[in-house]
């Protein structure tokens, strides 16, 4: 039989710092045994303590017992033997060690204290020899002499595993007939990883005429059309190729060699996953009144999996519009008027069971559509919104660390891509225009039943969002003692702040500017240009032209921020009277709504192919006559009107909202359009005097006269 234990003792020897040694003398001394050993090289006397010797990492035991045990090591063992045996095997191998017991002790149990009836028989009384007893089983049993010798000693050895047989445990070796035609048929099926779906008698033929030109006609054996089949269907389980989807495949391809894993947040906050994805449903074109594609982008808290920010865009994302998912984590959209009160959130997400005095919350964000956090890592893939300067130079300004995740590894950001699915089949599927997940689900036409506006679908979704997604119970939420508890991502949310004991707040009012795209510009006596625009305004007074920035490595060069989505008016930061001032573009009173630089980008080009000298009143011009056509418009012009046609900047950031920056709204207070209309007469009239032209925005009634142009 096997032992647990090796026997340590005289004559047992070690392997010590690179010299064999040997015990000659056991002191077993109280406290600490001692052993005296000798070196067999130098016939060196040494003394060490026992516990040196069996657990030091500069030693090592030598013996036969450990001989035998580390080469049964690569068997299978006992307790894996005995299970993957069948059960008539293992009543076989009981009823063997029966005998062989009886064989040796006279007792088929084993001990006379468990002793059968008439137990021990005649022919196994232990007065007679062992040579004897084995005889007698012999009659008995039928079998030869050598057949119960080997029994005894497999159970003397082994126990009553040792009397399985081989064969019951040993998995079936694979045929190595068509090796060779299984590794070009492997071969094959890999590099259609990324084309089309083949036929199995395709890859067959492929790897066929391959061994015929790597080893000749006849040299290599090649199986029939019917065993062809049977290899490829074995092929088949380990590398999907003639089922499921391609695009399944190819995702079960890219799986990692190493084992799954994911992140363990411990609080809110800790990690946001932000990632994009298209939509199954259409939305409408406000100018063409057709049907367009919709992207999504959302950030979520992975530890409650709350959605802090989220954005539609129409096409196509851009690096602004993950920016702006970014900044909705700091401060969140407004809920809406007509929103239960379980779906609007308290000031910057503190839970309700946090008692805060009213005099210290903001009034303005007192009805939040989604919580607030202060991001410490953000997981994104390698799309280019996310690893451009854009959104990276925001973080490192944040101190926000980001973790890209593996190229492939869709379970790097599996809460939000579960997600995504939770949005197909609870939100979208019962809107008009759904479109199915894949062209094999789509209806004959669900781009005829698409009414719903960009912003309308955002605004449902919000709502959606807040109102059942963050209040239903989720399985995916929770941590040790809590699955049981079936959380919302709202009660989530409070167990977190309540179990991190604090929430953090951005502290800058005027952090919306560090997400906007940064140009570098000379002041001239006009003011700023910025790709041919000119802006100017008061908030350069004090400011000579040519006046060079103290930035030493941009060679005078001054910091502009722009928001891509609304070219009206641009940003910059007066370091004299430390404020933010908006500059407004010399044409911006034109524009009756939002204008973006993809739309300003291709006007310059319809024109410049009209006219050989124009201006900005051109574009402008051009780009309001073409808004009102309903018909012929390419792809690049409708993406450009497409962002053009939102109502809201890109971060919600408007500089005279006193929410925002208090000292802005106060500087530079919007024109009056109708007297009275906000309680103040003739306020903004200072302001409008200091611009070569009226600067007037109005982003209100932007659809009104769409229905009745087309």
């Amino acid at each position: 039989m096997k032992r647990a234990g090796v026997r340590v003792g005289t004559g047992t020897r070690f392997i010590y710092d690179g010299q064999v040694i040997e015990v000659i003398e056991m002191h077993p001394v109280a406290g600490m045994p001692e052993v005296l050993t000798r070196d067999l090289r130098s016939e060196t006397v040494r003394r060490f303590a026992l516990d040196e010797l069996m657990y030091s990492t500069r030693s090592r035991l030598l013996s036969d017992d450990l001989a035998v045990e580390i080469a049964d090591v690569d068997g299978d063992l006992a307790s894996v033997a005995w299970s993957a045996a069948p059960e008539y095997v293992r009543r076989e191998a009981r009823e063997r060690a029966a005998h062989v017991r009886e064989a040796l002790t006279g007792y088929r149990s084993g001990s006379a204290q468990t002793a059968l009836p008439l137990e021990p028989r005649p022919c196994y009384r232990t007065a007679l020899t062992k040579g004897d007893r084995l005889a007698a089983k012999v009659r008995e049993l039928g079998v030869g002499l050598r057949t119960v010798e080997r029994w005894v000693s497999r159970f003397e050895a082994e126990g009553e595993v040792g009397l399985i047989s081989a064969k019951a445990v040993q998995p079936s070796m694979p045929s190595k007939t068509f090796e060779l035609f299984e590794q070009a048929a492997l071969d094959v099926m890999r590099e259609h990883t990324d084309s089309s779906r083949p036929t199995r008698d395709c890859v067959t033929a492929h790897a066929r005429a391959r061994l015929i030109a790597t080893y000749g006609v006849g040299a290599v054996r090649l199986p029939s059309p019917a065993t062809a089949y049977r290899i490829l269907g074995k092929l088949e389980r380990q590398y999907p190729l003639f089922s499921k989807s391609t695009k399944r495949n190819r995702d079960i391809a890219a799986r990692p060699v190493l084992p799954y894993g994911k992140l363990h947040p411990s609080r809110p906050g800790e990690y946001l996953l932000m990632d994009t994805t298209r939509l199954d449903v259409f939305a409408m074109d406000p100018h063409t009144l057709r049907w367009v594609g919709v992207d999504l982008t959302v950030g979520m808290d992975w530890y409650s999996r709350c959605i802090t920010g989220l954005r539609l865009t129409p096409v196509s994302t851009k690096a602004i519009d993950a920016a702006s998912v970014l900044y909705q984590s700091f401060r969140p959209m407004r809920a809406g008027r007509d929103w239960s009160a379980e779906a609007v959130w308290p000031a910057h997400g503190i839970p309700r069971s946090v008692l805060v005095e009213r005099d210290a919350l903001d009034p303005c964000s007192a009805c939040a559509a989604a919580p607030a956090i202060v991001p410490d890592t953000i997981v994104v893939d390698h799309g280019k919104i996310y690893v451009g300067e854009q959104l990276t130079s925001a973080c490192r300004q944040m101190g926000i660390s980001i973790q890209p995740a593996r190229i492939r590894v869709g379970y790097d950001k599996g809460p939000v891509e579960r997600f995504f699915r939770t949005i197909r089949e609870g939100f979208l599927q019962e809107l008009p225009g759904y479109k199915g997940p894949d062209l094999y689900s789509r209806g004959v036409a669900p781009e005829q039943d698409a009414f719903f506006f960009i912003d309308e679908l955002e605004a449902l979704l919000r709502e959606w969002v807040a109102s059942v997604y963050h209040r239903r119970p989720h399985d995916g939420i929770g941590e040790p003692g809590l699955w049981s508890l079936r959380l919302s991502p709202a009660q989530m949310f409070e167990h977190g702040i309540a179990r991190a004991g604090y929430i953090e707040a951005p502290r800058d009012l005027c952090m919306a500017y560090q997400f906007l795209r940064v140009e570098w510009r000379t002041i001239q006596h006009y003011g700023f240009q910025v790709d041919k625009r000119i802006y100017r305004g008061p908030g350069l007074t004090g400011y000579k032209a040519g006046e060079e920035s103290p930035y030493r490595e941009r060679n005078g060069q001054w910091p502009i921020h722009v928001d891509t989505d609304d070219i009206r008016q641009v940003y910059f930061f007066n370091s004299k009277n430390k404020q933010w001032h908006a500059l407004p573009w010399t044409e911006a009173a034109r524009c009756d709504g939002p204008f973006n630089e993809d739309g300003y980008e291709y006007c310059r080009k319809l024109v410049g192919a009209k006219h050989r000298l124009f201006d900005d009143k051109m574009v402008l011009a051009e780009m309001l006559e073409r808004r009102h056509l309903g018909q012929g418009h390419t792809m690049a012009e409708r993406r450009a009107a497409l962002r053009l046609s939102r109502q809201q900047s890109t971060l919600g950031l408007d500089v005279h909202e006193a929410a925002l920056v208090p000292h802005l709204a106060a500087a530079y207070p919007l024109p009056n359009t109708a007297e009275g209309s906000d309680g103040r007469t003739g306020e903004g009239d200072a302001f409008v005097d200091e611009l070569d032209e009226d600067f007037t925005i109005d982003d209100g009634h932007f659809y009104d006269g769409v229905l009745e142009d087309v």
